[in-house]
């Protein structure tokens, strides 16, 4: 049986909830470098969005990461 590759997990995420975090990637997938994937995928001509979110953590302080939203893909 083939094994299902983080970047075919990250495509497939993406096609399906249109959004991740890396946080989602650690949790879901195990993949660590969520940077280098978007990456790869804007290269691909995947359009997506980087958008800065700013929560509270568990001491209060302001933590910011990015959410990467699926737009499409160019042709």
């Amino acid at each position: 049986m083939k094994k299902v590759t983080k970047m075919e997990q990250i495509k497939k995420h993406l096609l399906t909830k249109k959004s991740i975090t890396s946080w989602d990637a650690i949790m879901l997938y195990k993949a660590t470098r969520l940077a280098a994937f978007i990456h790869c995928l804007r290269k691909e001509h995947w359009i997506i969005e980087t958008k800065e979110i700013t929560q509270k953590d568990t001491n209060g302080n302001d933590c910011t990461f990015a959410k990467y939203v699926y737009k499409g893909k160019r042709n």
